[in-house]
């Protein structure tokens, strides 16, 4: 799994118009599914994410998590991301997987990260053509990889 991790102050999705999903303070995360994940890579990326400390404490000082300021999480299925641009000029998509397998696990991915964070996480829609609109606080970006985990 690899995802993209903003910071973010405010984060929605917006689907034919209308706003499915929006949060106030808290993390925006882009997720993009491979057929060689598995549970293992749910539990390592969802604890990594809901503890990771890149908010900012009463010194200015990126030391707390998203569960230290109450925060919110709005994640969005994004198959670009396994994107290779090895050869050529056109990104080849061959390691997204296919719904029967990125669905359920994007659902236990969600899941996973509600219950370590103790409130629903907002979500996009899976395979729809989505508008993410974001400020992203600082900016603070981090890319993860489960099956490189540095």
């Amino acid at each position: 799994m690899r995802v993209v991790i903003q910071r973010v102050t405010e984060a929605s999705v917006t689907i034919d118009g209308k706003i499915k999903s929006e949060i106030g303070e808290g993390l925006l995360v882009l997720v993009g599914i491979e057929d060689r994940d598995r549970d293992e890579d749910i539990e390592w990326l969802s604890n990594k994410i809901v503890n990771m400390r890149i908010f900012n404490d009463e010194n200015g000082v990126m030391n707390r998590s998203v569960l230290d300021i109450n925060g919110e999480i709005l994640v969005v299925s994004q198959f670009t991301l396994q994107a290779s641009t090895k050869k050529g000029n056109r990104p080849s998509y061959i390691k997204a997987s296919k719904h029967e397998f990125a669905i359920p696990m994007y659902n236990k991915f969600c899941d996973r990260i509600g219950n370590l964070l103790g409130k629903e996480v907002k979500t996009g829609e899976f395979g729809a053509d989505m508008k993410v609109r974001l400020l992203n606080d600082g900016p603070t970006t981090i890319i993860m990889d489960s099956q490189n985990k540095e």
